[in-house]
């Protein structure tokens, strides 16, 4: 089941998506959506997808990141090397796939955040899902899993919804680095199996 749903599936969506942004087809209901979107935006909600901007951008989960692979390296190497690849290799996919797509942004309305390189898919849509993932995975068997589960998905949610309020990506950018990240990991998670290390133990 987590091979065909968490990353069969996902990478079927992405390259049926890819194949049309290399077309350079358009998606009728992306720009329609768009402008609703920002039809019905207010300066708050314009604040907190700009604080998600940041929150959500590789400027703060890299920092974390490598304070979190500091924690899991004094529990299990195991645990800390499956977190390292799945999270900068998650970056380090999405820089590939966005020269390798080189979708150009929307220009709907003049963007309250600048942003360079290519659109497709949306790298923080990507690193959140991946980070975020990541986190479920590491703490599944353990009582922290339903809160990882609700407050990681509303997060990702919530900066996938801030790329499109500020205009800075396609909705979708969002779902192809929504399901990239996810299939990335869940990939990671298949060779490393962290589980299979009991906390405490290193992993030679």
């Amino acid at each position: 089941m987590r091979l065909l749903l968490g990353i069969l599936l996902p990478l079927l969506v992405v390259g049926a998506l890819g194949e049309d942004v290399l077309e350079r087809q358009r998606f009728a209901f992306e720009s329609p959506f768009m402008l609703w979107l920002h039809a019905h935006s207010t300066p708050t909600l314009d604040r907190i997808a700009l604080t998600l901007a940041v929150v959500g951008g590789i400027q703060v989960i890299a920092p974390l990141s490598a304070v979190l692979a500091l924690v899991l390296w004094r529990r299990s190497h195991r645990s800390a090397r499956f977190f390292v690849v799945a999270v900068l290799g998650a970056a380090a996919l999405n820089g590939v796939m966005k020269l390798a797509f080189h979708r150009p942004r929307p220009e709907l309305w003049p963007r309250l955040a600048q942003e360079s390189g290519a659109s497709f898919p949306s790298g923080h849509s990507m690193y959140s899902a991946a980070f975020v993932t990541t986190l479920m995975l590491l703490v599944w068997n353990t009582r922290w899993r339903w809160p990882a589960v609700v407050l990681g998905t509303l997060f990702t949610l919530a900066v996938g919804w801030s790329r499109i309020d500020l205009g800075v990506h396609y909705p979708t950018d969002v779902l192809a680095g929504w399901l990239s990240g996810v299939a990335w990991v869940l990939g990671v998670y298949g060779v490393y199996r962290p589980g299979a290390v009991r906390d405490g133990e290193h992993a030679a």
